[in-house]
């Protein structure tokens, strides 16, 4: 038995669409921030892909709930049964026997004492023995290889599901930070809006999801543009079927407002950058991270728009994930973490 005592360690992206688990530098859990329980007697029913497919389409015997909102617990219970039952399917993938588990959880660098601690005691109440703490855009730093620890300035954007993170960050720690609350859901929002005022058209979030991810973009001029993207919906007013063909062009001027939002939050945060590190910041370029980041032509707009070279992270929605994973393995040498 002694093999089941061996302490297990674990990262947690625990994001507002995807929590994503990382144990031994591998991701074994990458699944929607969803859950289903029951409605009468409050019991999980499914956690992760199989509460989203139910998502929009359950009875009234069941409830799916997304526990987290702009970034944070927005429903603890829901968000503890989120976690253990995330955690259940890593060690039943892995044949743990009740491990005690050393976790690493990243947060919103603009979280509140309470929000933080939120996130630490649904932690600790879903098995955690030792929990620390990482911000998300210091995650994404390690996530995309940056050298955190040296005295040079690097800029980070994560526009994640419920908030964008920017921050410069040198020497091991955040110099100047902007979270703000407007990024992936909302833009998922704006597009919902938009079908109804301008088509008639009802559509929910997934369909709202897909729209962005098919014909999403943040230029109205693109070099490889993507096919119009065909919706399928009632009309508010007859709820007669309806098709309505939606291009990208479209979807850039429905999504402007947010999108001039993050351009904003990003000029604030250099604004208060100190200079020595403002050069460091022009000279290597700010990083997009976040599955925000795929978001076709933002990189270019926010270059035109900033005069600074914007670069898209490799894997722009592992990259929190990966870089809370590199924390697990340096938890003795980095001090920024929160315990």
């Amino acid at each position: 038995m002694g093999f089941f005592s061996f302490r297990q360690e674990i990262a947690v992206d625990l994001g507002t669409a995807n929590t994503i688990i990382i144990h031994k530098d591998k991701i074994v859990i990458d699944e929607p921030s969803v859950v289903a329980q029951d409605a009468k007697t409050g019991k999980m029913i499914a956690v992760g892909e199989k509460a989203r497919e139910m998502h929009g389409k359950v009875h009234e015997g069941i409830r799916t709930i997304r526990p987290l909102r702009d970034g944070v617990i927005a429903d603890f219970n829901a968000a503890e049964m989120m976690i253990r039952g995330m955690i259940k399917k890593v060690s039943s993938k892995n044949g743990w026997m009740s491990p005690s588990l050393t976790m690493v959880v990243c947060i919103p660098s603009g979280s509140t004492e309470v929000e933080i601690r939120a996130v630490r005691d649904s932690s600790e109440h879903a098995g955690g023995r030792e929990v620390y703490m990482i911000y998300e855009p210091m995650a994404a730093a390690l996530g995309i290889g940056l050298d955190v620890l040296a005295p040079e300035g690097n800029m980070i954007v994560d526009i994640g599901g419920g908030t964008t993170e920017i921050a410069v960050i040198s020497l091991g720690g955040i110099v100047s930070n902007k979270s703000i609350r407007i990024a992936g859901d909302d833009l998922t929002e704006d597009i919902m809006e938009h079908m109804r005022r301008v088509h008639n058209v009802k559509v929910g979030e997934r369909t709202a999801e897909l729209i962005k991810i098919n014909v999403g973009s943040a230029l109205t001029e693109l070099d490889n543009p993507p096919e119009d993207f065909v919706v399928h919906g009632p009309h508010q007013m007859t709820a007669l079927p309806m098709e309505v063909p939606i291009s990208y062009q479209e979807i850039c001027h429905c999504l402007e407002k947010s999108i001039s939002k993050i351009e904003a939050a990003v000029l604030s945060a250099l604004e208060q950058t100190p200079p020595e590190l403002y050069a460091d910041i022009v000279r290597n370029g700010v990083y997009l991270a976040g599955g925000g980041a795929l978001l076709r032509g933002l990189d270019k707009r926010l270059q035109d728009k900033i005069g600074i070279p914007f670069h898209v992270a490799e894997d722009p929605l592992h990259a929190v994930a990966k870089g809370t994973g590199v924390a697990l393995r340096n938890i003795k040498h980095f001090k920024f973490l929160k315990q």
